[in-house]
């Protein structure tokens, strides 16, 4: 029976540059790698509930898509390593258990009202906003992208509108942060985590464009930090693979500004301006196969 070290489900097209990444660091690890898209997914999944074929650790990115779930099922029922197992990232990527996980354990975010869903409590008590600042953030509980998310004067009236777009979801209402500039451009960054390694990134909120931050600029900025709050955010939330969002104020304070990102865009900047870096991207994927070829 043909035994492989990664089962690999996709769909996205914008992945093909990804999976080709996994694919040249499967042949540098000597690694076997089983692919599984919605053309073959009735086929493989056939052959392996019939014990025609099996897998060592399960790597999706066939996220949402309700056709790849037996093979999550066939990998929970054998007991078989799934990177950022479905249960997990749910739990990771509720903003709202998020954000309170990370300040009970010393990590700065954003002050925050949670409002209860608009199912569950249609008309919400006096909101005092005072505190937030002149500029709110407001924010759906789950979904990534920016989808849901509204940045407006501190207006109760777009609060209580914004809770209609998801009404089955806790809402955040919090400060809108400001970063710092450093030589031009704003201190905000997003840091990639894979099993313990981790690559800080230069973000810009406005344009969405990344640069990788290098070593000498970690040093002469004194952002080293961005490593330590990203493992101790691995740590919190269980996931082996996620990005996250910090930021700088003029104080120097670093804050988590979205803290779990665990189905990450994975266009690569060579042919998305607003794409990962292409080095990075790759350094993930040999990281990901090298954690696979490791016995759990």
């Amino acid at each position: 029976m043909p035994h492989y070290d990664i089962c690999l489900p996709w769909y996205w097209e914008y992945d093909v540059d990804f999976i080709h990444m996994v694919e040249h660091a499967c042949g540098r690890h000597d690694a076997t790698l089983w692919q599984v898209t919605p053309d073959s997914v009735l086929e493989k999944i056939t052959s392996l509930y019939n014990g025609e074929v099996s897998f060592g650790t399960l790597l999706d990115r066939g996220q949402g898509d309700q056709r790849f779930e037996p093979i999550h099922r066939w990998a929970r029922d054998h007991n078989i390593r799934r990177i950022n197992p479905p249960e997990i990232s749910e739990r990771a990527e509720n903003k709202a258990a998020m954000h309170l996980v990370l300040i009970d354990n010393g990590i700065y975010a954003p002050y925050t009202l949670l409002l209860a869903p608009f199912i569950e409590q249609p008309l919400l008590p006096d909101l005092d906003l005072t505190p937030l600042g002149e500029r709110i953030v407001i924010k759906p509980a789950f979904g990534g992208g920016g989808e849901g998310v509204v940045s407006s004067a501190s207006d109760i009236q777009a609060v209580l509108r914004t809770r209609l777009e998801f009404p089955d979801q806790t809402y955040l209402v919090q400060s809108l942060i400001t970063a710092r500039e450093l030589e031009g451009r704003p201190a905000w960054f997003r840091v990639f985590y894979v099993g313990g390694q981790t690559w800080p990134c230069w973000w810009n909120p406005s344009t969405h464009a990344f640069a990788v931050l290098s070593a000498e600029e970690e040093a002469r900025y004194g952002l080293t930090s961005l490593r330590e709050i990203t493992t101790r955010i691995a740590a919190l939330c269980g996931l082996v693979w996620f990005s996250t969002e910090i930021a700088c104020t003029d104080d120097g304070q670093f804050v988590a500004v979205d803290y779990v990102n665990d189905s990450i865009d994975l266009r690569v900047q060579s042919r998305a301006a607003d794409g990962v870096p292409d080095r990075i991207v790759h350094e993930m994927a040999e990281q990901l196969v090298a954690l696979a070829k490791v016995t759990p």
